[in-house]
Protein backbone atom coordinates (compact mmCIF):
# COMPACT_ATOMS: atom_id res chain seq x y z
CA UNK A 1 0.00 0.00 0.00
CA UNK A 2 2.20 2.86 1.27
CA UNK A 3 5.83 1.68 1.20
CA UNK A 4 8.66 3.78 3.31
CA UNK A 5 9.91 5.27 0.08
CA UNK A 6 6.56 6.36 -1.35
CA UNK A 7 6.03 8.18 2.55
CA UNK A 8 9.56 9.69 2.23
CA UNK A 9 8.38 10.80 -1.77
CA UNK A 10 5.44 12.94 -0.29
CA UNK A 11 7.39 14.23 2.63
CA UNK A 12 10.42 15.54 0.77
CA UNK A 13 7.82 17.29 -1.98
CA UNK A 14 5.69 18.77 0.72
CA UNK A 15 8.70 20.35 2.02
CA UNK A 16 10.29 21.36 -1.08
CA UNK A 17 6.69 23.15 -1.95
CA UNK A 18 6.89 24.84 1.43
CA UNK A 19 10.27 25.71 1.39
CA UNK A 20 9.58 27.28 -2.29
CA UNK A 21 6.72 29.35 -0.63
CA UNK A 22 8.82 31.18 1.80
CA UNK A 23 11.06 31.66 -0.40
CA UNK A 24 8.85 33.38 -3.07
CA UNK A 25 7.44 34.93 0.55
CA UNK A 26 11.06 36.34 1.64
CA UNK A 27 11.16 37.70 -2.64
CA UNK A 28 7.86 39.67 -2.43
CA UNK A 29 8.07 41.31 0.82
CA UNK A 30 10.99 43.45 -0.28
CA UNK A 31 10.70 43.16 -4.55
CA UNK A 32 9.14 47.08 -4.96
CA UNK A 33 11.29 48.32 -1.99
CA UNK A 34 12.88 52.19 -2.81
CA UNK A 35 16.22 51.40 -2.73
CA UNK A 36 17.65 55.24 -4.09
CA UNK A 37 19.68 57.27 -1.84
CA UNK A 38 21.29 60.86 -2.48
CA UNK A 39 24.66 60.72 -3.73
CA UNK A 40 26.99 64.03 -3.86
CA UNK A 41 29.89 63.16 -6.44
CA UNK A 42 32.55 66.08 -7.26
CA UNK A 43 35.60 66.37 -9.84
CA UNK A 44 37.81 67.63 -8.33
CA UNK A 45 40.71 66.78 -11.42
CA UNK A 46 40.31 65.87 -15.17
CA UNK A 47 43.36 65.21 -17.26
CA UNK A 48 43.54 64.00 -20.77
CA UNK A 49 46.22 61.86 -22.42
CA UNK A 50 46.50 60.31 -26.10
CA UNK A 51 48.06 57.07 -25.58
CA UNK A 52 49.08 54.27 -27.97
CA UNK A 53 46.36 51.53 -28.20
CA UNK A 54 47.09 48.15 -27.24
CA UNK A 55 43.88 46.56 -28.34
CA UNK A 56 44.86 46.74 -31.80
CA UNK A 57 46.37 48.42 -34.81
CA UNK A 58 44.49 51.63 -34.43
CA UNK A 59 47.05 53.73 -33.34
CA UNK A 60 46.38 56.25 -30.70
CA UNK A 61 43.27 56.34 -28.53
CA UNK A 62 41.96 58.83 -25.01
CA UNK A 63 42.69 57.71 -21.32
CA UNK A 64 41.27 60.05 -19.01
CA UNK A 65 42.07 60.36 -15.46
CA UNK A 66 39.41 61.69 -12.80
CA UNK A 67 39.81 62.77 -9.50
CA UNK A 68 36.90 62.57 -7.45
CA UNK A 69 34.66 63.03 -4.31
CA UNK A 70 31.96 60.71 -3.23
CA UNK A 71 29.33 60.81 -0.34
CA UNK A 72 26.40 58.89 0.59
CA UNK A 73 25.07 57.06 3.05
CA UNK A 74 23.96 53.52 1.58
CA UNK A 75 22.47 52.78 4.88
CA UNK A 76 18.84 54.73 4.72
CA UNK A 77 16.90 55.62 1.62
CA UNK A 78 15.78 58.81 0.20
CA UNK A 79 12.79 57.71 1.70
CA UNK A 80 13.93 57.25 4.80
CA UNK A 81 11.55 54.17 5.75
CA UNK A 82 13.49 51.58 5.82
CA UNK A 83 17.85 50.55 5.87
CA UNK A 84 18.89 49.42 2.39
CA UNK A 85 20.04 46.45 4.43
CA UNK A 86 17.53 44.30 5.33
CA UNK A 87 16.77 40.66 6.26
CA UNK A 88 16.82 39.79 1.95
CA UNK A 89 19.74 41.42 1.37
CA UNK A 90 23.14 39.60 1.20
CA UNK A 91 25.85 42.51 -0.09
CA UNK A 92 25.61 45.97 -2.04
CA UNK A 93 28.04 46.00 -5.26
CA UNK A 94 28.44 49.62 -5.66
CA UNK A 95 30.15 51.43 -8.70
CA UNK A 96 30.83 54.79 -10.29
CA UNK A 97 29.98 54.57 -14.00
CA UNK A 98 30.86 57.60 -16.71
CA UNK A 99 28.75 57.69 -19.76
CA UNK A 100 29.04 59.90 -23.01
CA UNK A 101 28.84 60.11 -26.40
CA UNK A 102 30.92 60.21 -29.62
CA UNK A 103 30.42 60.45 -33.08
CA UNK A 104 31.28 56.68 -33.52
CA UNK A 105 29.13 55.34 -30.56
CA UNK A 106 25.93 56.65 -29.66
CA UNK A 107 26.58 55.53 -25.51
CA UNK A 108 29.52 54.75 -24.02
CA UNK A 109 29.78 53.22 -20.81
CA UNK A 110 32.93 52.80 -18.30
CA UNK A 111 32.95 51.55 -14.96
CA UNK A 112 35.76 53.83 -13.36
CA UNK A 113 35.43 52.44 -9.70
CA UNK A 114 33.87 50.06 -7.94
CA UNK A 115 33.36 48.31 -4.28
CA UNK A 116 31.43 45.10 -2.66
CA UNK A 117 29.78 46.65 0.51
CA UNK A 118 29.03 43.48 3.21
CA UNK A 119 26.37 43.44 5.21
CA UNK A 120 28.18 45.06 8.40
CA UNK A 121 30.37 47.31 6.53
CA UNK A 122 30.30 51.00 7.24
CA UNK A 123 27.49 52.12 5.08
CA UNK A 124 28.48 55.83 4.90
CA UNK A 125 30.98 56.25 1.08
CA UNK A 126 32.78 59.27 2.30
CA UNK A 127 35.81 59.02 -0.16
CA UNK A 128 38.33 62.09 -1.03
CA UNK A 129 40.66 62.93 -3.90
CA UNK A 130 40.08 59.17 -4.98
CA UNK A 131 41.75 58.83 -8.10
CA UNK A 132 39.87 56.11 -10.84
CA UNK A 133 40.48 52.29 -10.00
CA UNK A 134 40.12 51.33 -13.73
CA UNK A 135 41.32 53.01 -16.40
CA UNK A 136 39.20 55.50 -18.91
CA UNK A 137 39.69 54.37 -22.33
CA UNK A 138 37.69 55.30 -25.24
CA UNK A 139 38.23 53.60 -28.43
CA UNK A 140 39.33 56.09 -30.64
CA UNK A 141 39.59 60.24 -29.70
CA UNK A 142 36.25 60.95 -28.39
CA UNK A 143 37.19 61.86 -24.66
CA UNK A 144 38.92 65.29 -26.06
CA UNK A 145 36.27 68.36 -25.61
CA UNK A 146 33.35 66.37 -25.32
CA UNK A 147 31.64 68.55 -23.13
CA UNK A 148 29.06 65.77 -21.92
CA UNK A 149 30.57 62.86 -19.73
CA UNK A 150 28.34 62.11 -16.78
CA UNK A 151 29.23 60.28 -13.60
CA UNK A 152 26.49 58.31 -12.04
CA UNK A 153 27.07 55.89 -8.92
CA UNK A 154 25.22 52.81 -8.97
CA UNK A 155 24.46 49.82 -7.07
CA UNK A 156 23.38 46.09 -7.49
CA UNK A 157 21.56 44.70 -4.77
CA UNK A 158 22.54 41.03 -4.21
CA UNK A 159 19.57 39.27 -2.19
CA UNK A 160 18.97 35.67 -0.73
CA UNK A 161 16.09 35.46 -2.79
CA UNK A 162 14.47 36.82 -5.71
CA UNK A 163 16.03 39.05 -8.58
CA UNK A 164 19.10 41.03 -8.90
CA UNK A 165 17.60 44.93 -8.67
CA UNK A 166 20.08 47.61 -10.48
CA UNK A 167 19.53 51.13 -8.35
CA UNK A 168 21.10 54.53 -9.45
CA UNK A 169 21.86 56.87 -7.01
CA UNK A 170 19.69 60.27 -6.83
CA UNK A 171 22.45 62.66 -8.25
CA UNK A 172 25.15 62.47 -10.74
CA UNK A 173 27.93 64.74 -12.39
CA UNK A 174 28.15 66.18 -15.94
CA UNK A 175 32.24 66.72 -16.25
CA UNK A 176 33.69 68.55 -19.74
CA UNK A 177 36.87 66.88 -20.61
CA UNK A 178 39.95 68.98 -21.84
CA UNK A 179 40.36 70.33 -25.48
CA UNK A 180 44.41 69.68 -25.29
CA UNK A 181 46.29 66.92 -24.00
CA UNK A 182 48.27 66.31 -21.41
CA UNK A 183 51.80 65.29 -22.42
CA UNK A 184 54.22 63.98 -19.30
CA UNK A 185 53.53 61.05 -17.31
CA UNK A 186 52.49 62.70 -14.37
CA UNK A 187 49.38 62.22 -12.47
Amino acid sequence: MNTVLSRANSLFAFSLSVMAALTFGCFITTAFKDRRVPVDIRVSKVVLKNVDDITGPRGRSDLGFVTFDLSADILLPATCRAPIFDWNVKQLFIYLSAEYTTKSNSLNQVVLWDKILLRGDNPKLVLRDKKTKYYFFDDGNGLRANKNVTLTLSWNVVPNAGILPLVTGSGQVSIPFPESYESGRSY
